[in-house]
């Protein structure tokens, strides 16, 4: 092609320049940012890699992914956010709210996509969702949004309660906004919230014998953080060891021991990154799209050794129920 015609071309093509990249004969590489753990998120590795091949892609055959994990060192994010933009990587998935705001605030030319937690345009990811504009895209779980619904449901497993633990990351962007969903869900019910804080996994046994040391009828882990995530099998354990009902957003917290799991479809949201990061180098632009699959998982093991009765009501809206 000579030079002139293939000037015309990219100008009478809709395509933006993230498709540009895409079409570099060399093989694509993806960057794989997180602020979890590899041991931890090999699962979710999977459910993205699955998302890919469904658009044609697999990484050793046409596609190279380059992985970064902060391991929840967070303050880690912005080095190996910018190590893969050295690397000229054709899109970040941007996985974690952490990473995703990472990739954000260190590049607006090449293409992003994230899976959080939160709502992408309170987070400043994305101008909106129906049109997220510039270069991000992506999933969200809506476990932030749905965060006062797991104080809702301590009080209908423990109807009894008069105070409910919180334990939440301080280091992370989202525990600000999810205290004060959850304070103004505990006032509404007439309870009390004790807020405790974990920001490595050593601070999580110390932050149950405080639950048990304020009298907590109940304790709720708070969304929104991959160190929850990461070691969901560590935190359902503490919990029936220390014997206080407790609620994740994470099913294999409640596998693991804990009573009860409500959030969003984790592995459905990486597919979708996955799903999305093949699209755009097809060419595609960046067009956000919520993963809003919500599942309420129950222990019935855990909460026949803490002596609670699961109302049938909410055995009902079980998605799964563990006995």
């Amino acid at each position: 092609m000579k030079r002139r015609e293939f000037i015309t071309l990219i100008g009478s093509t809709a395509l933006s320049p993230f498709a540009a990249r895409a079409q570099q004969p060399s093989t694509p590489v993806i960057g794989f940012v997180s602020g979890g753990s590899p041991d931890t998120f090999n699962y979710l590795v999977s459910a993205f890699r699955e998302g890919l091949a469904q658009t044609g892609y697999v990484e050793g055959r046409n596609l190279a992914v380059e992985f970064r994990w902060a391991e929840g060192h967070y303050d880690r994010l912005p080095g190996l956010v910018a190590d893969l933009i050295h690397h000229q990587v054709s899109v970040i998935a941007a996985t974690t709210t952490p990473g995703a705001l990472a990739a954000k605030a260190a590049t607006n030319s090449v293409p992003i996509v994230f899976a959080t937690d939160g709502d992408p345009v309170q987070l400043g990811l994305v101008a909106s969702l129906n049109r997220p504009g510039g270069n991000v895209t992506g999933a969200t779980q809506l476990n932030v949004e749905v965060g006062p619904k797991r104080v809702e449901l301590a009080h209908e497993l423990v109807p009894a309660a008069r105070v409910i633990a919180l334990l939440a990351n301080p280091t992370n962007p989202l525990t600000e906004r999810i205290l004060n969903d959850s304070q103004t869900a505990a006032r509404i019910l007439g309870l009390q919230l004790q807020v405790l804080h974990a920001s490595n996994e050593g601070d999580f046994n110390a932050a149950f014998e405080a639950a048990v040391r304020v009298h907590a009828d109940a304790l709720v882990i708070a969304s929104a953080d991959p160190l929850f995530g990461s070691r969901a099998e560590h935190l359902g354990a503490l919990a029936l060891r220390h014997r206080v009902p407790t609620i994740s957003q994470f099913r294999r917290f409640a596998a693991a021991g804990g009573l009860a799991s409500y959030g969003g479809n984790f592995t459905d949201s990486y597919h979708q990154v996955g799903v999305y990061s093949g699209r755009i180098l097809k060419g595609e632009k960046p067009a956000d799209q919520q993963s809003t699959k919500v599942e309420l998982i129950l222990n019935l093991k855990t909460a026949t050794a803490l002596g609670i009765t699961v109302p049938p009501s909410l055995l009902g809206r079980a998605d799964e129920v563990i006995e």
